[in-house]
């Protein structure tokens, strides 16, 4: 092999070697770099004035409910509503054929214009002598026997329009044109019912610690009140995400239940957009204690270690420490945070899982980390 040759090979292998070398250096010197600290989403501790509350279940029901039955017996004539109609005190709801006793009025009309007349001439017929007084007795007796049988019979005709004892909805009828309803008072037809719509009650039960709380607090007036000193409370129906109804504490039952160890509380909401409809499934939200200041955090922000809640902070240093804490219940979606913690630190709330007590973190204020892409905000 010639010298020419050699020489050129000689020198490329030498600088395949020593690029070698630097690139297997260069890759040791990345490997023992260490890797950045985690990101994790912090906010602060919040502090706030807020009034504690208790949620407990109930239902709606309406402040009136009737059924309505005729007083009068006979044959359906006419409805004169629709089902689920609203319908105003007063209204006729139903009539029924009205000619029998019509017919009976009219007649027990004519009887007492006789006894009228009568009546009105025996004064001056016994002044005359022209009849005894026993004659002039009975003639006032017949006068208001018919007055009373004129009387009874008017109440039945006027009865033939059933009409509604209150405003509210009414439901379907039950009976329609050409049925024989029954007025005998204990075996009256039922035709249909009706209920109040505005305010309505909410009755819930209330364990007895609450109630005892509860009574505390209004006895040394700690409770907010309004104008006319009722208690507010709030409810929230089974669709909605928030208490958005309004309401005050109307009354308690006289005695606690010894089974259950509860009581029946009764509260009035008002009803304007007709969303609460008797019979629904509610929560009932009741103020159990005086406007405080407390500290909130997020509930993501809450671990458990065995029978013990913690959160982790983030220190001035950016390293992450444990802190054990107190809890109190829900207050608008955060957790009242009894003790362990000062207003204004900074607390981990999302990415608990990958860092521990000591290690370095890169915290990201919650409003950045929930700060939506552009793509996202078009959705």
């Amino acid at each position: 092999m010639s010298q020419n040759f050699v020489r050129p090979l000689l020198i490329t292998l030498t600088l395949s070697a020593a690029t070698s070398l630097i690139t297997g250096c260069n890759h040791a010197v990345a490997q023992s770099q260490p890797p950045p600290p985690p990101a994790v989403t912090v906010a602060a501790v919040q502090q706030k004035e807020i009034v504690e509350w208790s949620e407990f279940t109930g239902r709606t029901e309406p402040i009136e409910s009737v059924e309505i039955r005729p007083r009068v017996s006979g044959y359906i004539q006419e409805v004169r509503f629709k089902s689920g109609q609203l319908v105003n005190k007063g209204d006729v709801l139903f009539v029924i054929d009205p000619r029998w006793n019509q017919a009976t009025y009219d007649q027990r009309l004519a009887v007492f214009e006789q006894a009228r007349s009568e009546n009105d001439r025996t004064e001056s017929l016994l002044k005359n002598n022209a009849i005894s007084k026993e004659e002039a007795g009975a003639r006032q007796a017949r006068y208001l026997a018919a007055k009373a049988d004129l009387d009874s019979a008017k109440l039945d005709l006027e009865y033939t329009e059933v009409r509604a004892p209150i405003s509210g909805r009414v439901s379907r009828a039950l009976l329609t044109e050409g049925n024989y309803v029954s007025g005998i008072a204990g075996a009256s037809s039922l035709l249909t019912t009706l209920v109040s719509v505005n305010p309505v009650y909410v009755y819930a039960t209330i364990d007895e610690d609450a109630y005892l709380k509860y009574n505390n607090l209004v006895h040394a007036q700690k409770l907010d009140a309004d104008s006319d000193g009722h208690v507010p409370v709030e409810l929230q129906l089974a669709d909605e995400a928030e208490f958005s109804h309004q309401g005050y504490i109307e009354s308690f039952d006289n005695r606690l239940d010894p089974n259950t160890g509860s009581i029946l509380v009764r509260a009035v909401f008002t009803n304007e957009n007709d969303r609460l409809v008797p019979g629904l499934f509610a929560h009932i939200r009741i103020p159990l204690s005086e406007r405080h200041a407390a500290l909130l955090v997020d509930e993501r922000a809450i671990g458990t270690d065995q029978a013990q809640k913690f959160v982790l902070t983030v220190t001035p240093t950016n390293t992450v420490a444990y802190r054990q804490v107190q809890l109190g219940p829900l207050n608008d979606g955060k957790r009242i945070v009894r003790s362990g913690l000062a207003a204004g630190e900074r607390i981990v709330v999302n990415g608990l899982q990958r860092v521990r007590p000591g290690m370095p973190v890169t915290p990201e204020p919650e409003a950045v980390a929930k700060s939506p892409s552009p793509k996202l905000a078009q959705r």
